[in-house]
């Protein structure tokens, strides 16, 4: 099978939808490759940033995404010892609404991806997994994917890998990947909510654990932080440890631990920082973790990766429509988001070496550390770390001009 199109991304996730629909808004001929039949996979980035609903406000599409069934989180609430420590309040920032919101990433997904196809010049393929890429005298123009009818071959002015940490188009382009390193990995799993939990989501400091809750409605999202490496030592102590680490870590969850009868219940994240030095080559650009791998800390990977995409139809959607896109327009694109992505890493290094690290490492009572004591002093530094978390660093706004009419 053969196709053309002007542009052909990589991954539909949360990047590569994002990217498609503004491009073929603003009159580009894209097509999105999705390796899977659906979206359907759990423990993924699930919080959208105030940052992504200003860009859902700039499409129009804001009513329209909270209308589906989500929870708004508006401070983030850490415990050290079981003493509750405010630590970002999302209401002291200034965004068109100033929140957390908390959906499935599936349900988000969905809601892109059909908000994309009512664009005739957007197509997903679902069950289509990027395998190589195919070069013409030095430039990329075009990849090969399989999908369950046989080959599939996407001749195109570029090739977008929006397709994950374990890219296989920046694998395809040989960019060279800086990797800066984690301490930890993270083991998810769910828990349900009962009356009388509330509704606080952040994290839980305890000596040599960290657990973080998520409020879901009717179940916590739970994430126990592990030393990097450390899962098949959590296994071989067996279950019954791992029930009393989370009755340790999270009293207040303790009686449902035993609802974790088997290690099918937990999905365990191999945590990576890392950047590409080059994002592109030409007629071949990587964005979000294809291009840089987020710690979750802060849950700022998704947003980050949806500012990518922004930022890339803002300066690409025109030259793309009249067929001229150089490797400038797309150094131009790296060059934008490079210093946010640096910025955001550095901070999401120094929480692991400084605060992570040392937690999982301590076997005494922890003491709160200054920072918190100086929030619960003085309030309104909270808007510092939400300012961070939910706008974050050089926000993206829409640009792109709506060019295509939508069906």
């Amino acid at each position: 099978m053969e196709l053309t199109t002007q542009c052909c991304v990589a991954g539909g996730g949360p990047a590569g939808l994002i990217l498609g629909l503004l491009l073929a808004r603003g009159g580009v001929d894209v097509v999105v490759l999705e390796k899977h039949g659906d979206f359907l996979r759990d423990f993924r980035g699930d919080t959208i940033q105030p940052s992504t609903l200003n860009i859902l406000d700039d499409l129009g599409l804001l009513e329209a995404f909270l209308r589906l069934p989500h929870q708004e989180v508006e401070t983030l609430t850490g415990f050290v010892e079981e003493e509750p420590f405010v630590i970002a309040d999302f209401r002291k920032i200034d965004a068109v609404l100033p929140f957390i919101a908390l959906l499935p990433q599936w349900d988000f997904l969905d809601f892109i991806a059909g908000e994309a196809a009512r664009h005739p010049n957007f197509r997903l393929i679902r069950r289509a997994e990027a395998r190589e890429l195919i070069h013409d005298r030095g430039r990329v123009v075009g990849l090969r994917a399989e999908t369950p009818d046989g080959a599939l071959e996407v001749a195109c002015d570029l090739v977008v890998g929006a397709d994950g940490r374990r890219s296989t188009i920046r694998a395809a382009a040989g960019f060279e990947v800086e990797t800066l390193g984690a301490p930890m990995d993270v083991v998810w799993f769910r828990l349900p909510r009962r009356e009388g939990d509330g509704e606080a989501t952040g994290g839980r400091f305890s000596a040599g654990g960290l657990f973080v809750t998520i409020y879901r409605g009717d179940y916590w999202q739970c994430a126990l932080v592990i030393p990097k490496g450390g899962w098949d030592a959590v296994k071989a102590a067996g279950l019954d440890a791992f029930r009393e680490r989370i009755a340790r870590l999270a009293p207040p969850l303790a009686d449902r631990g035993s609802l974790i009868d088997g290690w099918d219940k937990v999905s365990v994240l191999s945590v990576a920082v890392d950047r590409l030095k080059r994002w592109h080559a030409p007629g071949v650009l990587c964005i979000g973790d294809a291009a840089h791998a987020m710690s979750p800390i802060g849950g700022v990977g998704i947003n980050l990766a949806i500012q990518d995409a922004v930022a890339a139809a803002n300066i690409l959607a025109e030259p793309l429509r009249q067929g001229r896109a150089s490797d400038d327009d797309l150094a131009r694109v790296q060059e934008r988001r490079l210093f946010p992505t640096r910025v955001i890493q550095r901070l999401q290094i120094a929480v692991q070496n400084r605060v992570v690290s040392p937690v999982l490492a301590s076997t005494g009572r922890l003491r709160p550390p200054l920072a918190l004591r100086l929030m619960r002093a003085v309030p309104a530094l909270r808007a510092i770390p939400a300012r961070i978390v939910g706008i974050g660093v050089r926000p993206e706004r829409v640009k792109t001009p709506a060019v295509a009419t939508p069906r």
